[in-house]
């Protein structure tokens, strides 16, 4: 049996935990809305046609902020079309996910049923294919209170309060030849630059984000983001990450240590925005907004038949149908995320509903939680207070992608009287024996502890089968005399509550 041992000492403080980093994504693409969060005729539906068996779901979720409408989506979106009268708002052609958009859930809309989740705005502009006007007036109908043609439009559409969105991506992945409208590092780093300096001559306290290369894979990654940012750094306040991760060929062993990309990811972004930062003599840093992560199994996606030569509303796209280990992959993910909030202010699951989601719907029918939904549930629900960084002493194993990657990786959290523990087993076949010394937390006692595992390690929740995979309490846990002791099953993920 692999052992490990862990020292958690509360003078470890990486950050302050970011409620942020909790945050979500929806974009107008399959079913992510339509069937998904809006359904008129769904028996649970509210007078705003919302799903309220899927705000339940993302209640229980935790999300705290939604990125929106884009994505993709965005580059090609005319926000006009999607305010006023819904028998007016036009049918149009998305060309990103080649499909239609009927516009019948728009920004005021949306802003609606955020309050029924108590989670923030995070508004995607069109650099794209518009500019910096349009930009301008979706600030002026969005956020100004009253008494502009736009402020009383939004008034005058049913919408009296300012929605006072504090958080704006200008575009979405402006490296990548799918997206409509993409430019060069130089081109792309000027026109953000001149749309954020407009938009903060209109808010100088906008929270603004520039987009970063859109993987780590990218052949301009590290040179794209020194050359946006030295366009636009003193004018934005985060450049953005996307990652996306999956099982290739087999190689489960590789495909559980993905972290380690992230890691990497994470570091070379932040070395190169403190380049720029440093030429430029400022005093300012430039935090990091994940807002795109998750387990895709892209490959699959490129090779079905989910896109094609007819265009129909909200067609089934993308909807992934996620295993155990694609959970214990999402649960260590989101401690990265975490063991790194002195820089990663700010994160996106992506996405919410029916694709690549954690939330699953059949349109007229039920909505479950996806095997990946645990982890992020009750990550959201315990971590509080300041991030500990562990230390942790493990056995380690060689990926063919990573190189040699820890058995046990583990964070922790830490308030004044409640702490947690996050742990994953990467091992494919033996339980691991892990103690961890608390005396520095002032633990006294368990709360709570839970494991996600499986003896099959692809075993899915499923519209017949909703309730395959959930967590279950770890009886092994035991604390004595300032040490907590437990097992954990290969390839599993785990969160002890302590107080």
């Amino acid at each position: 049996m692999p052992r490990a041992h862990i020292e958690l000492d509360k003078q470890a403080v990486v950050a302050p935990v970011r409620r942020r980093t909790f945050g979500a994504f929806v974009e107008h693409l399959g079913r992510g809305v339509y069937t998904g969060l809006y359904e008129p005729e769904h028996p649970s539906a509210n007078d705003e046609g919302f799903r309220m068996d899927v705000v339940e779901l993302v209640r229980e979720l935790g999300s705290t902020t939604v990125r929106y409408p884009g994505g993709n989506f965005v580059s090609g979106f005319r926000w006009e079309d999607s305010i006023g009268p819904r028998d007016k708002r036009p049918v149009r052609r998305d060309l990103s996910w080649h499909s239609l958009e009927s516009n019948q859930v728009g920004l005021d809309e949306f802003a609606r049923w955020l309050k029924l989740t108590d989670s923030e705005l995070m508004l995607s502009v069109n650099v794209a294919t518009r500019g910096i006007l349009p930009a301008l007036d979706l600030l002026e109908y969005a956020n100004h209170p009253s008494g502009t043609a736009l402020s009383d439009l939004r008034i005058a559409n049913g919408t009296r309060e300012p929605h006072n969105v504090r958080m704006w991506c200008l575009g979405n992945e402006m490296d990548g030849p799918w997206q409509t409208g993409f430019m060069t590092a130089d081109g792309y780093g000027k026109i953000a630059a001149r749309t954020a300096a407009a938009m903060k001559m209109a808010d100088k306290d906008l929270e603004l984000v520039v987009c970063g290369s859109s993987g780590s894979g990218m052949p301009t990654f590290g040179d794209w983001e020194r050359t946006v940012l030295e366009h636009a750094y003193d004018h934005v306040d985060y450049v953005s990450c996307h990652a996306y991760y999956q099982e290739h060929d087999g190689d489960l062993g590789s495909f559980l240590a993905s972290a380690i990309d992230m890691d990497y990811f994470i570091d070379t972004v932040v070395a190169t925005a403190d380049h720029v930062g440093y030429k430029k003599r400022s005093n300012k840093k430039i935090n990091i907004s994940f807002d795109e992560w998750n387990v895709w199994y892209l490959k699959e996606h490129q090779e079905s038949g989910d896109v094609n030569d007819v265009w129909r509303h909200a067609p089934r796209q993308l909807e992934d149908k996620y295993t155990v280990a694609d959970a214990v992959v999402v649960g260590n993910l989101l401690m990265t995320l975490l063991r790194r909030s002195d820089r990663v202010t700010s994160a996106s699951l992506a996405q919410l509903v029916n694709v690549i989601a954690p939330i699953m719907t059949e349109p007229g029918g039920p909505a479950w939680r996806q095997t990946t939904f645990h982890p992020f549930s009750i990550t959201s629900r315990l971590a509080s207070g300041e991030v500990i960084r562990p230390v942790i002493e493990t056995p380690t194993y060689e990926t063919a992608r990573h190189g040699e990657a820890s058995v046990i990786d583990a964070v922790a959290t830490a308030d004044e009287d409640r702490a947690a523990v996050f742990l994953v087993n990467r091992d494919l076949r033996e339980a691991a024996q892990v103690t961890i010394d608390v005396r520095g937390l002032g633990s006294s006692r368990i709360a709570e502890a839970v494991t996600l595992a499986d003896s099959d390690v692809y075993a899915k929740n499923t519209l017949a089968d909703q309730n395959r995979v959930t967590p279950s309490a770890n009886p092994s846990a035991t604390l004595a005399d300032g040490v907590l002791t437990i097992e954990l099953p290969p390839v599993s993920w785990t969160a002890i509550a302590l107080r």
